[in-house]
């Protein structure tokens, strides 16, 4: 194995957080970094090992150019963004989040083209339109996001597609880890106080464990297959009521699950994709092992949140 470098921005998140431990797992140096002062370090078994990390904010330009010229990293996985779909909505939060997650974005990329280091850029679903019922092929650019979060990680995805050569842009959907909130820990929270929840069973697409997930963004750095990936868990395509229906049944919850389409639910003030359909076939062509399918990633995330 050549020893690599890897700088990982948003440790903070879900996603970071889980990248850090393959690193870890894998013996590659791995240096975190994210808005906070302090990072919570790298979980091995029961013990929590401290890892290299700098606090950095991705929208001051010359900040990043000084921290990633100066630790000249083989490659850097860019897992932080604003994810808060619906408050970047707000007239006073559009270009505070375009900042961070087209400008934070075009800034790391400038930086990895002056090192020539490799880029690996998260991107979502949200990205397309959202309509139709076919799933969305990596390599389509017919571009048109419902909302100020996909408008902004398209930016940024364009951002690095325009600047560099060595890139992975990687787009996920549903996402759920450890080191955060998601819907299966607010579906979990719900269904202990309520006897009845209504869930939408007209947006479609697949969950993504991050755990899962990080384990195939190593092996895509370990490679120079470089380009646009999807990536989410295995096992078909499903409704926010299916995915609810399966973490009920496996947290042995006896909740009744209501199915509502997104009008009768009411209108979120972001609006939402009815079809998050990603086509993974591309990753296997590539060679990359898929991940496993999501009713085993619910299980095995529910075993380690011990609810």
């Amino acid at each position: 194995m050549v020893n690599m470098k890897i700088f990982v921005t948003g440790v903070g998140g879900q996603l970071g957080h889980d990248v850090m431990n393959e690193l870890y797992r894998r013996g590659y140096e791995g240096i975190g970094s994210d808005v906070a002062e302090i990072y919570s370090g790298i979980t091995d078994g029961s013990a929590v090992v401290t890892a290299p990390y700098a606090p950095l904010d991705i929208t001051d330009a010359d900040a990043v150019d000084k921290m990633i010229t100066e630790i000249r990293p083989d490659v850097v996985i860019h897992c932080a963004a604003w994810t808060a779909v619906d408050m970047a909505e707000d007239d006073d939060k559009v270009e505070l989040v375009r900042a961070v997650n087209a400008g934070g974005t075009k800034n790391i990329a400038e930086v990895c083209k002056k090192i020539d280091c490799k880029m690996v850029y998260i991107s979502t679903d949200y990205v397309f339109n959202g309509q139709g019922t076919d799933p969305w092929l990596p390599d389509c650019k017919d571009y048109q996001p419902l909302n100020v979060y996909g408008q902004t990680k398209l930016e940024g995805e364009l951002a690095v597609s325009s600047i560099l050569n060595k890139y992975f842009i990687v787009r996920i959907a549903w996402v759920f880890g450890l080191n955060g909130k998601n819907f299966i820990r607010t579906m979990l929270n719900v269904g202990k106080t309520h006897d009845i929840v209504r869930v939408v069973n007209d947006q479609i697409g697949t969950p993504t464990y991050t755990f899962d997930l990080a384990r195939l963004l190593v092996d895509m750095i370990e490679t120079e297959k470089y380009g646009y990936y999807h990536a989410t868990n295995e096992g078909g395509y499903i409704s926010w009521y299916d995915f609810t229906k399966e973490i009920f049944r496996q947290a042995g919850y006896r909740t009744k699950v209501i199915p509502v389409t997104t009008e009768e639910y009411g209108l979120s003030k972001a609006a939402r994709p009815f079809n998050s359909r990603l086509d993974k076939s591309k990753l296997m062509e590539a060679g990359f092992r898929p991940l496993p399918v999501w009713q085993d990633a619910v299980a095995r995330y529910l075993k380690e949140i011990e609810f």
